[in-house]
């Protein structure tokens, strides 16, 4: 099951960074009287009762961007939305209700999942009554709560656990999907088409030529998958149509519902800021994937494969988990020996491994290299567990995340991934304060809430 995720989303300036921080436990989120503060979406890992979900900030709805950011505030928040399990939609109980609040109710309209509606400000309970007007709102269950004073955190975390759909929910089926990236013309239709034994695509050698994404059905040796060939990106510069904006926009969307991501690359051309930005989006999303190099039997004689290897490793240091394919779209030559190894991604990326094993593998990186020095004493990780899956999640609770430097982080994390089923793909690490003594927690290792990758 995937890390169930909970978005703050409002108009601008009801306090969403407040309650992100409030919920957190520690200053994240820029908080700040003028609107339009907060941008990109951002994220903390938050623990209630042994229950683990990603917190997500958004910026405000229908704020006007002074630096003419507008619509990537507006993409952000549909991304939060759109992955989000539960939602907690902000109002301001000292304004009261504002325009600008109906507009976001009704933009929630059509979401199917649970909404809790926050009167944030409340700061004592004499205010409490002005939220009556909120439940013309129609939108969630009301709770009045206050992040400068504290009120009524224990019962707002209680609703959105019991909001959180059961694991049995979270799980999916064994259909794999990938989506097929790149720049533009580098064979992604012809690929599909090799894939579906027909001409399911229109391949053209005008670049640009799938406006949207398209998911193709297909059986290999008994197996279903759908590939979701996309639309070819360039860079933001270049963008002058809606198409080409839009196409952007659907292309990162089947990133995020892929299993695994298939990144192509030109084996004629060098690798362009473009595929970076979109290497990066991958990244960021945590989505297996494999690099492509397409077009292999036209260069092959020119370039050894370890050359194309070592130029991919160097250009993307933070991927060197990420296998490397070489393939003939056009021909269909190492294709199905591709989607062998991304169904191995796929199976990765759902793998768990136990509590003890994952503690005795944590306690064994310790005795082998102890953590630094911080502020006179060691930091001390008291225990690891797997939260989740898809990515794999290992949350590691320590009596200090900030006491971790980045390079005792990744440390850690080359140490998780040579001994964890899951090589591969990527893993989120975080590094959770333990504010005491849990008397169910495993056995201590030897020796804020933080997120390695």
């Amino acid at each position: 099951m995937s890390m169930p995720k909970v978005a703050i989303v409002g108009r601008p300036n009801v306090g969403k960074s407040s309650i992100f921080n409030w919920l957190a436990g520690r200053r994240i989120a820029i908080v700040d009287d003028y609107e339009g503060v907060t941008r990109d979406r951002m994220t903390t890992l938050i623990e209630h009762e042994g229950n683990f979900f990603e917190l997500i900030d958004t910026g405000g709805m229908g704020v006007v961007d002074s630096d003419d950011l507008t619509a990537d505030v507006e993409a952000q928040i549909e991304v939060a939305i759109a992955t989000a399990d539960v939602i907690l939609f902000v109002v301001d109980i000292r304004t009261g209700l504002m325009p600008l609040d109906s507009l976001v109710a009704e933009r929630l309209r059509s979401i199917d999942r649970p909404i809790v509606l926050l009167a944030n400000k409340a700061d004592h309970e004499n205010l409490d009554i002005s939220a009556e007007e909120f439940h013309k709102l129609g939108r969630g269950h009301l709770i009045c709560v206050s992040a400068e004073q504290k009120r009524h955190r224990d019962e707002l975390m209680q609703l959105i656990v019991d909001r959180l759909p059961p694991s049995s929910d979270r799980a999916v089926d064994a259909h794999m999907k990938f989506a097929i990236v790149g720049r533009r013309n580098v064979g992604k239709s012809t690929f599909v088409n090799s894939l579906a034994q027909a001409k399911r695509m229109i391949v053209s050698e005008v670049a640009g030529t799938t406006r949207d994404s398209v998911d193709v059905n297909f059986e290999l040796d008994g197996h279903q998958f759908t590939a979701i060939d996309t639309p070819g990106l360039r860079r933001r510069r270049s963008v002058r149509t809606d198409l080409d904006y839009y196409g952007m926009h659907r292309a990162q969307r089947s990133i995020r519902r892929a299993d695994v991501t298939l990144m192509f690359f030109d084996a004629s051309e060098k690798i362009s800021k473009v595929d970076k930005q979109l290497v990066g989006y991958i990244a960021d999303e945590y989505k297996p994937c494999v690099f492509v190099v397409n077009k292999w039997d036209l260069y092959h004689d020119e370039m050894p494969t370890e050359r194309w290897v070592k130029y991919l490793r160097s250009q993307f240091p933070t991927m060197q988990y990420a296998p490397i394919a070489f393939i003939t779209g056009q021909t269909g030559k190492n294709i199905k020996a591709l989607l062998n190894h991304s169904q191995m991604l796929f199976k990765q990326a759902r793998e768990r491994t136990s509590t003890g094993r994952l503690n005795r593998i944590v306690q064994a990186a310790i005795e082998h290299q102890e953590p630094p020095m911080f502020q006179n004493r060691r930091p001390k990780i008291y225990y690891a567990t797997q939260v989740s899956t898809e990515p794999p999640t290992i949350v590691l609770m320590c009596n200090d995340p900030k006491g971790f430097a980045p390079d005792y982080r990744r440390f850690l994390l080359s140490v998780l991934r040579d001994n964890l089923p899951f090589s591969e793909v990527p893993i989120k690490m975080y590094l959770q304060k333990r504010e005491q003594r849990d008397p169910t927690a495993p056995p201590e290792v030897d020796q804020e809430n933080e997120r390695v990758s």
